[in-house]
Parts: C-alpha cells; sequence; structure tokens
C-alpha cells in the first residue's frame, strides 16, 4: 500500500497566478492526500484572489496575519499534517513536478528517511541560473555547512525536502530557526539523531521575484549555521556544548504559542 502523503507550501507575498497554477500541477500529477498552502502577512487581494481560483479539494489555505517566517509556517503545516509521508515545496515553482516526484522516490521506496532535493548536485539540471552574487555566496554558504554539519550535502538550501512522519515526530523538538535556516536545521538535527539523509539531483530553474536578500540573508544563514551546529553537536552529547546551552533560554518552535 502506498504511503499518504501531505505537502506543504509556505507563501510570503507570492505570485497568486504561479502559486495557484503550481498547486494545481502538483495535486494532477502526483499522489498527494492533501496540500497546506501556510500563507503569511498576504498583501491586499492576494487571500481572496487564492480563494476564488477554485483549487482542488484536496488543497487548505492557512492564512496567519503576521509574517511567521518560513521555517514555522511549514512547521505549522508539518504539525497539521496526518500523512506517512511530509515535504514542502516552495511557492515560486523553482522546483518542477518531474523533480518533485524525484525527491519522492527514496522515501516512497524506503531507501531514506529524509530526501533533500540538490540544484548543486553533479547530475542536476540548471535550467536558468540565480544571479552572480547569489550564486558565488550560495556556493560559498554551501561549502562552509559541509565542514562544520554531519550530513555532508552539496546544496543544503534547496527549497524541496520531505521525511517520514517517523523522522518528524523525532525532529520536531529540535527545531527553533523560524526562518530561511528552518531547512538547514532540519537536515542537520536529523543527521544527528541518525537518519538517513539521501541527496537528490533535480531539475531547477530560478524565478524572478525571490524574498531572499542574498548578502543579509546569506550572512544571516551563515550565523545561524553556527547555532545550528551547536545544537547538532549537543545531540550527539557533546559536554562543550552542553555547557553553552546551560546559558542560553530557547523554545522549539512547536512549543511556541
Amino acid at each position: 500500500m502506498r504511503p499518504s502523503l501531505g505537502v506543504v507550501v509556505p507563501a510570503f507575498r507570492p505570485d497568486p497566478d504561479h502559486l495557484v497554477e503550481y498547486v494545481r500541477e502538483l495535486v494532477a500529477r502526483l499522489d498527494i492526500d492533501t496540500v497546506r498552502v501556510e500563507l503569511d502577512a498576504p498583501r491586499s487581494g492576494v487571500e481572496s484572489r487564492l480563494r476564488a481560483a477554485d483549487l482542488p479539494p484536496s488543497v487548505t489555505l492557512s492564512v496567519a496575519r503576521t509574517r511567521r517566517g518560513k521555517g514555522a509556517a511549514i512547521t505549522a503545516g508539518f504539525e497539521a499534517l496526518d500523512t506517512d509521508l511530509l515535504l514542502f515545496v516552495d511557492a515560486d515553482g523553482s522546483t518542477p513536478v518531474d523533480s518533485v516526484e524525484r525527491i519522492l522516490g527514496p522515501l516512497y521506496g524506503g531507501r531514506a528517511d529524509v530526501a533533500v532535493g540538490s540544484r548543486r548536485h553533479p547530475d542536476s539540471r540548471i535550467l536558468s541560473h540565480q544571479t552572480f552574487a547569489r550564486r558565488y555566496l550560495g556556493d560559498g554558504f554551501a561549502w562552509l555547512a559541509s565542514r562544520l554539519l554531519e550530513a555532508e550535502l552539496h546544496d543544503y538550501q534547496c527549497g524541496a525536502k520531505g521525511l517520514t512522519a517517523e523522522w518528524w515526530e523525532r525532529v520536531r523538538a529540535h527545531l527553533y530557526e523560524p526562518g530561511f535556516a528552518w531547512d538547514i536545521e532540519l537536515v542537520a538535527m536529523a543527521a544527528a539523531l541518525g537518519a538517513h539523509v539521501v541527496e537528490v539531483p533535480i531539475e531547477w530553474e530560478d524565478k524572478p521575484g525571490s524574498t531572499v536578500s542574498p548578502i543579509g540573508d546569506t550572512l544571516s544563514l551563515a550565523r545561524a549555521l553556527f547555532v545550528v551546529r551547536h545544537r547538532a553537536k549537543r545531540l550527539g552529547s557533546s559536554r562543550l556544548h552542553d555547557a553553552i546551552a546551560e546559558r542560553r533560554d530557547e523554545t522549539a518552535i512547536v512549543d511556541r504559542k
């Protein structure tokens, strides 16, 4: 029997037409039980356009009036799902549906606990490149992350990742980053807990209108990377990192009100 699948699409300032088209294609071509669009701080008219779009019955639109951050939005979506597999994809549709299906392959086949889409894998196919600044900073971040984290990947930031419900239950209480660093933390914590993480090459196309700042958000991600590494080391019973943690007062996303 095929495992049930739930998909979360975090959306902040999305293009409503592109988002609707992408969600419809996901539902039409993949065996998805439910899709949750987690819409943050919608601009005037966006929510009404999405609700009027006649989306498939399996699609739920969840709206937060403030910007929670990508990680907090995905967490809320995953917490609302009751499926065997959980996946998130970015709302801009940069990861084509064919590649989403490829990411799901190792999860359906039981070959992975966590499956990570990768734009920088040698077998990936890039249809439209990012600007030089974003590509250069992204490459540098990936190089640094591969040396700091237990999960050695080519790409940590691709907006398409999935995992089993069992592993979501194991990792959810170890996630603290509400923003773009969340999916990096997801991979790092899962690997530290012993998950089998598989990197999947994808076809990818850079989309205009990204809400990621090439310099500001990359610097924030770099700072978050060292915090994530610290948390991962704590899971590995590092006495040094346990001592550091005693001076910090943190609450996991799932425990925040």
